[in-house]
């Protein structure tokens, strides 16, 4: 028995001493050279190793130690979905976009088309056939959403009811429960649901409406605001009317700016009290948006202000004479007093003036002539630059085709210079360009190519429709063709070729494959630059027919 007993030592020589666990985690934090460990290495050990094993023995044993919690209750069946799914085809497409989001352009040659800029468009087109996502994708279309805000709007209206199911089971999905309403485009008409129900009542009960506007997220707010104004504006206005005393003041400007989309002269009334509002940012919000409705009372006291500052004289020129002084009317309507740095006080109240004023009122007051005709006047003592930005600005805002058409002139006429002998609609011409009709855009757009190449078109082609229109089209390539023949450097037009292969018409694709070759380098060329063009070009016919490719597979059989 003493020989038994003494080759089985006793439970307490077995159990060794363990450490309290947060004296092992402050001597792993601070090192073991500035604290001695809380354990007793073994003969040859040292101090880092002891700790590790002690540490690796201490949490084996508070596993051990946790005694099993109650199961949590099963999640609601998901929901069903009626919509028709994917083509095989799409199918196996959306898988390689999502597979290759996350590494645009490696793994390949250069001239690959780039995978993460073509799911954008993969995702409008399958929610135009009105597809839903196959339930094995919802996990990677998530993550896809997650990490990129702008294919948030189209990856959950793909994802359908199922995607916000999943999203509640998973913390690192719960944009999809908050920033599903925020991502809604301008013309949805969905009413969000509360994210905190996995069986929501009817989104169009007035009861559920209320709920969710007193209790729901910021960004499910501002999405039922504009839902609702979007079916009934009378509804969405007194929705905010009753809460609005109580919003703070960074709250209250996000809802009035979501007023912009769908306003109408029925807003005007709470638009002129949010002319007192204590903040400035939404006294000077409510100031444009009533500048917006022509019949405003507010667009009638800055007319009547321009009028006094802006007349046409006997002989044929505009005279201007700049307010003297910003009185507090001029401040209540939403006339910042303070110019910014380097600008005189009274052309820059001037110009906030002129900007707020309908512009139908200067045909009335010079004489019935047109926008072209008024544009064309001169401008007496230097005040041509002050005045035609203001038109521009006003153009842009009470969105004048009219008006931007005359400002812009002819495409042709002098450099986008941007600098200050330039024509003030030639500073910034993308803003007035997107007033125009898509087909005039685009046709004034290729103008301007033709006759100035790409080395100032970046802007003004991204508010053109995709896809291009034919001639806009055709100005791009032959302007990349013109700068590939005079040697320039490829990389200089990277960010024109990677629009090019987003906007170009797919059907365009055989007729550049002319341009794939690589062409023989021509003295005074960038070294290697025939390669890179040829590259370049080889990817956009490349990603050109991937896109055809999409489009087909797509599309349901007749």
């Amino acid at each position: 028995m003493n020989g038994t007993a003494s080759a089985f030592p006793s439970a307490s020589a077995r159990t060794p001493t363990i450490a309290p666990w947060d004296d092992l985690v402050a001597a792993a934090l601070l090192g073991t050279e500035r604290r001695t460990p809380p354990v007793t290495p073994r003969p040859g050990q040292d101090a880092p190793s002891a700790l590790l094993d002690a540490a690796a023995l201490s949490t084996v044993r508070r596993r051990a130690g946790l005694r099993p919690a109650p199961a949590r209750p099963a999640p609601d069946r998901a929901p069903g979905d009626p919509r028709p799914g994917l083509p095989p085809a799409a199918r196996s497409r959306l898988a390689m976009l999502l597979a290759g989001r996350s590494a645009p352009g490696r793994g390949g040659p250069r001239s690959a088309p780039d995978l993460a800029e073509l799911l954008p468009q993969w995702l409008t087109l399958a929610n135009e056939h009105g597809y839903r996502v196959p339930d094995a994708l919802l996990p990677a279309l998530l993550d896809a959403a997650r990490a990129r805000t702008d294919l948030r709007f189209e990856a959950l209206t793909l994802g359908g009811p199922r995607a916000l199911w999943l999203a509640r089971l998973n913390p690192e999905w719960k944009f999809a429960l908050r920033g599903a309403a925020a991502g809604r485009g301008a013309g949805s008409t969905a009413l969000p649901t509360p994210s905190d129900s996995a069986d929501p009542t009817d989104p169009a009960d007035p009861a559920h409406v209320q709920r969710l506007w007193e209790e729901g997220l910021f960004a499910e707010r501002v999405s039922l605001l504009a839902a609702v104004r979007h079916r009934d504006p009378a509804a969405g206005l007194a929705l905010l009317s009753g809460t609005w005393a109580t919003e703070r003041a960074e709250d209250r400007l996000m809802f009035l700016d979501s007023l912009r989309d769908d306003l109408s002269p029925s807003d005007e009334e709470f638009l002129e009290q949010a002319l007192s509002d204590r903040s400035r940012n939404v006294r000077a919000t409510a100031a444009e948006l009533l500048s917006a409705l022509p019949g405003s009372a507010l667009a009638a006291r800055m007319a009547e202000r321009s009028r006094g500052c802006v007349s046409l004289t006997g002989d044929g020129q505009i005279a201007v004479e700049a307010p003297a002084a910003c009185d507090s009317g001029m401040e209540r309507d939403g006339i910042v007093a303070k110019p910014p740095s380097g600008r005189g006080q009274r052309s820059w109240w001037l110009g906030q003036l002129v900007e707020a004023t309908p512009l139908d009122r200067w045909s009335e007051w010079f004489g019935g002539r047109g926008p072209a005709e008024i544009v064309a006047l001169p401008v007496a003592d230097g005040w041509q630059a002050d005045l035609h930005a203001a038109w521009c600005r006003a153009a842009v805002r009470q969105r004048s085709a009219p008006w931007s058409r005359a400002l812009l002139g002819t495409p042709v006429a002098p450099p986008a210079s941007g600098g200050d002998a330039a024509p003030a609609a030639w500073r910034d011409p993308a803003k007035l360009l997107s007033a125009l009709p898509a087909g005039e855009r685009a046709e004034w757009v290729a103008q301007f190519i033709a006759s100035h190449g790409l080395s100032d078109a970046f802007r003004l082609l991204a508010v053109c429709a995709v896809p291009w229109a034919e001639p806009l089209g055709r100005a791009v390539v032959d302007a990349l063709d013109i700068a590939r023949d005079a040697g320039s450097y490829p990389w200089s037009f990277s960010g024109v070729m990677g629009l090019a292969e987003r906007c170009l018409d797919p059907g365009q694709a055989d007729r550049l494959e002319v341009l794939t070759a690589i062409p023989d380098e021509e003295e005074g060329a960038a070294p290697g630059a025939g390669g890179y063009w040829a590259e370049a070009f080889q990817r956009l016919v490349g990603t050109l027919r991937l896109r055809a490719a999409m489009r087909a597979e797509l599309t349901p059989p007749t």
